[in-house]
């Protein structure tokens, strides 16, 4: 069906308020838009390497939704003045401006998904959305991995993943044991599994994403479990997660970064930890990775631009790694490092 899109502009004081108001009115699909800035403290507190150049903030906020096409627009238009002439006590809307607009007749929540197209990520591996049937350059013996992102974060057709597959699929031993930090969709995790690992434990701060990685797991036949709720806090999630001698792949919402229980209570002998984050992440990541893994065990981290490359690097040799491999493809690097044996 076609939706009527609504774009009100107020002054940026006044966004946080209009947006609550808009909600409590019932409408659907809230996209706000501004030009302010991010300092450098908040690029740190988000992780992100590479940002969109933004124009000057001229004071105002574009706040948009939605309405069905059957609503008269000066419905529409009177439900929002009467919110705003409450809000008008406690913030200045004085001179809100509306703009109304029509969409396509498109369903934009599944939209995305005609841009996701099965892909090869190496010669015999390839990555498949779960809504498509069709595998027309497929080959005998070739690995398929399908995947449905949903709401979690990864296609697996990004650089960065690509790479961490390789890597597992060069060092990744019959029944090693895997942990899958940042796990997203699951993607690195199934891979492993179906590499021949013999556990692999995916763990990531979205409590949406280990649901989505289980249920990307259980599409390729792993047997999975997984848990919203931070570990310790529920004995029977951790002995379902952790410890069902029958579980290809557990799935776990934790921050290992500052978790310290967490981090004791998924153990220390993983053979292999991988990490497809971003280099902000990776860096103090390196400093607790190695409590997971065994002595000789290894550490792949992607997620690395290019110019950040020699950050990690520096990083993971202070915290006792020895590089094995650097790889690269386009702008983007991840490393393979080895826990060195402790002096004897």
């Amino acid at each position: 069906m076609k939706w009527k899109k609504i774009t009100l502009t107020v002054k940026n004081e006044s966004a946080d308020l209009v947006g609550n108001m808009l909600v409590e009115l019932g409408f659907d699909g809230i996209e706000t838009v501004d030009n302010f800035q991010i300092s450098e403290e908040d690029k740190k507190k988000m992780f992100i390497d590479i940002l969109p150049e933004l124009p000057a903030n001229d004071g105002y906020t574009r706040i948009s939704f939605y309405t069905d096409e059957e609503t008269p627009d000066e419905e529409t238009k009177k439900r929002v003045n009467e919110g705003l002439e409450e809000l008008s006590a406690f913030t200045d809307v004085s001179d809100v401006k509306f703009e109304f607009g029509e969409t396509e007749d498109k369903d934009w929540i599944n939209n995305w998904k005609e841009y996701f197209k099965p892909f090869r990520v190496d010669e015999s591996i390839i990555i498949k959305p779960t809504w498509v049937d069709e595998l027309p350059d497929k080959k005998d013996g070739d690995l398929v991995i399908e995947i449905d992102p949903g709401t979690a974060f990864g296609t697996g057709a990004h650089e960065t993943t690509k790479l961490c597959i390789c890597a597992l699929k060069k060092y990744l031993k019959a029944n090693d044991k895997v942990i899958d930090i940042g796990c997203g969709s699951g993607i690195l995790s199934i891979v492993a599994k179906k590499l021949g690992a013999g556990y692999v434990l995916g763990t990531d701060i979205d409590e949406i994403a280990v649901g989505v990685s289980a249920e990307n797991a259980g599409q390729n036949g792993i047997k999975s479990a997984f848990s919203e709720k931070a570990p310790g806090v529920d004995p029977a999630d951790d002995m379902n997660v952790l410890t069902a001698a029958d579980l290809g792949c557990g799935f776990y919402c934790s921050n290992v970064l500052e978790d310290s229980k967490a981090r004791k209570l998924y153990g220390n002998d993983f053979n292999i930890v991988v990490a497809n984050i971003l280099a902000d992440v990776i860096i103090p990541l390196s400093a607790v990775a190695g409590e997971f893994m065994k002595e000789d065990s290894l550490f792949i981290s992607s997620g690395i631009i290019n110019t950040k490359a020699d950050a990690v690097n520096e990083a993971l040799v202070s915290n006792g790694f020895e590089i094995v491999e650097k790889l690269t493809l386009n702008d983007w690097v991840a490393f393979v490092a080895k826990k060195a044996a402790k002096e004897r």
